[in-house]
């Protein structure tokens, strides 16, 4: 009885989303406006967030081999539910999804030079954003612009001005970028980036830090944020909760101040992405391997279910070494982290999270693009499956209403 319950709600609910695309379209830009007060919506004119109930039902949970060789991943999800999974170091490549992650179409290459992540979908306009340098930063930046959700691509010049500090951030490596959909900096554009204050080697990362670069115009221009309030960062991930606040949640290579480097480093900000405070660190959340001070490139997402705060982290449970890959989900915007499951026992390194779009073939999934054993994976699983994970300790996952 449930089950055949759970098949006639899926199926009003995409007769209903049908009837309003197709009355979108036919209405034009005008019929936007109409959408119910509060709703934001994204360029497709489908709403950016929408119920709970498509990342629940039956437990699902998949993976396979995207990329061959080199590394450094980004997942996004178009405006019209196309995924793309952004892979490189040595040719920066794109490779895109129409059926939700079912196949995936052929490789299309960039540049030569590493991907930069910080991938961003502008939910104004439906653009696509992809960031990459020429070399292990500091380096060149280019910037490539999609305005067919990822079909092809276009070399664009950007300006980026300079922090507080005098100093103009790199991109590489974060994870994807977001469009702010609440309060007053709604339509912002905003990534993760940082300051290698010279360079890479271990003697310049005390004066490492983590901040954001935030564009009001489409990608075009963009302004750095203040420093996140810790040094020796590196590497970060960043959402937006449904009451504009953004979570930031960042990776440690050394600490300065006493604090853990080898769990994550959290802080917020209350004015769309321009100053950050209230730092503390996770007691849940590692930050890579526990045997050194290193930390491991994340990856976050927050799921679009209007109303509600579901975040779900990537990083691994290892005493030593890059491997065993799991996720991890928070019911109350990254307060706490009661529930996680494996994804990968075995070699899992740097990762991304993206989450599927409302009415659309992506709808329902969350999407983990990792490096494993020298090749790029991308798992898709449901909350239905995570929600079957082991307990933390740390809170309890709250009654969902169908699961």
């Amino acid at each position: 009885m449930n089950d055949d319950r759970r098949e006639l709600r899926e199926r009003v609910r995409a007769v209903a989303y049908a009837t309003l695309l197709a009355t979108l379209w036919a209405a034009g830009a005008a019929a936007v406006e109409c959408l119910p007060d509060g709703l934001p919506q994204t360029a497709t004119g489908l709403p950016a967030e929408a119920d709970l109930e498509p990342f629940l039902g039956d437990p699902k949970f998949e993976v396979q081999p995207v990329f061959r060789g080199q590394r450094l991943p980004n997942v996004v999800v178009a405006t019209d539910g196309a995924v793309l999974a952004v892979w490189g170091w040595g040719t920066v490549r794109v490779r895109r999804s129409e059926d939700g992650g079912d196949t995936w179409a052929p490789e299309v290459a960039l540049r030569e030079g590493l991907n930069s992540g910080g991938a961003v979908v502008d939910e104004n306009t439906g653009d696509i954003l992809v960031f990459t340098e020429e070399k292990h930063p500091p380096a060149p930046l280019h910037v490539f612009r999609s305005t067919d959700h990822g079909n092809t691509w276009a070399e664009q010049e950007v300006v980026i001005h300079p922090d507080e500090k005098g100093n103009v951030p790199s991109m590489c490596m974060n994870e994807r970028g977001i469009t702010l959909r609440h309060g007053e900096h709604a339509g912002r554009l905003l990534r993760p980036s940082r300051s290698y204050m010279g360079g890479n080697d271990r003697k310049y990362w005390p004066q490492h830090y983590t901040n954001a670069v935030y564009s009001d115009d489409g990608g075009k221009s963009w302004h750095t944020s203040a420093p996140f309030p810790a040094s020796g960062t590196g590497e970060a991930t960043l959402g937006e909760l449904s009451n504009g606040r953004i979570y930031y949640n960042s990776r440690r290579h050394l600490s300065t101040d006493g604090l853990n480097p080898r769990m994550r480093h959290i802080a917020y900000s209350e004015d769309g992405g321009q100053t950050w405070q209230d730092l503390s660190v996770s007691d849940v959340l590692p930050d890579g391997a526990q045997d050194r001070d290193y930390g491991l490139m994340a990856g976050l997402v927050r799921l679009p279910v209007r109303g509600r705060d579901i975040l779900v982290f990537s990083n691994i449970v290892s005493s030593s070494g890059r491997h065993n890959g799991h996720v991890w989900g928070s019911f109350d915007g990254g307060q706490t982290w009661p529930v996680k499951r494996q994804v990968d026992e075995g070699s899992f390194a740097y990762s991304s999270l993206a989450a599927g779009r409302p009415a659309t073939p992506s709808e329902g999934w969350i999407y983990l693009l990792y490096e494993g054993s020298g090749e790029g994976r991308i798992a898709r699983f449901n909350l239905a499956w995570l929600l079957e994970g082991e307990p933390t300790g740390d809170g309890e996952v709250p009654k969902l209403v169908g699961w």
